[in-house]
């Protein structure tokens, strides 16, 4: 009967691997392992430091969050859901329109210009407490134009007033009240006087509807030699918070 011969297998308990592992690293690879706790403690002191100073990294043209941040609604939050008797805030001229705009509007051919897009800016700004400023520069399809509103709001009898003198050729005045409800929307109906362009009579309506603090649309109309109103384009203006 052929000899068994056994082979032996010594059976290290995980704490002895751990201890020849440690042995092995730093007996074998000294130079190596202190590079790395030097690095490591390189990368903790920059991080305490950038901590201390207020400092955090990010990428090159990012700004800053505070200045990104969406502005709020002019609704207060109640903490309950509203109710019929809670009252609507006056509306927030400053808050809402001052600073620069974006437009987009796709206008059928009028005797205020020829039909195609239209796009450009509006830049709001305040002349005082009730008087403020809208300028608007814009390319059309019979090229650069350029708009001037003075704005005149009285809030405690939620109405505005605006003049608007336009390098197309023609100015007029519009006049309106502003409403809201609770859920935060305001809409702005201003009404023109009949003034002439292009050897026309013409009468304006644009409904402002504030649906957010970072856009809003315009329904706009217009009547011709006192003809029915028909539909003059829904443009919007976003702003880039």
């Amino acid at each position: 009967m052929p000899a068994v011969t056994s082979t032996s297998r010594r059976i290290y308990s995980p704490r002895v691997r751990i201890h020849q592992v440690k042995q092995l690293a730093v007996g074998s690879w000294r130079l190596p392992v202190a590079m790395a706790v030097a690095i490591a403690v390189a990368v903790a002191i920059s991080a305490v430091g950038a901590s201390a100073s207020g400092e955090t990294s990010r990428p090159e043209g990012a700004t800053d969050n505070a200045a990104q941040q969406v502005p709020k609604g002019q609704m207060p939050a109640l903490g309950r859901p509203t109710e019929t008797g809670d009252e609507v805030p006056l509306f927030d001229f400053d808050a809402y329109f001052l600073g620069k705009w974006t437009f987009e509007w796709n206008m059928p051919e009028s005797p205020l210009g020829p039909a195609g897009p239209y796009a450009g800016t509006t830049t709001v700004t305040k002349i005082d407490d009730r008087f403020y400023e809208a300028v608007t520069e814009g390319e059309g399809p019979s090229g650069a134009f350029k708009a001037r509103d003075v704005i005149a709001y009285h809030k405690n009898n939620r109405a505005l007033a605006r003049q608007v003198t336009d390098s197309r050729g023609f100015n007029y005045l519009q006049f309106g009240p502003i409403g809201g409800d609770l859920g935060g929307i305001y809409n702005i109906h201003f009404d023109s006087a009949p003034f002439t362009v292009n050897g026309k009579t013409v009468r304006v309506r644009n409904t402002l509807h504030l649906l957010s603090p970072l856009n809003y649309r315009v329904a706009s109309a217009i009547s011709v030699d006192g003809g029915p109103f028909t539909n003059l384009g829904t443009p919007w203006w976003r702003k880039t918070p």
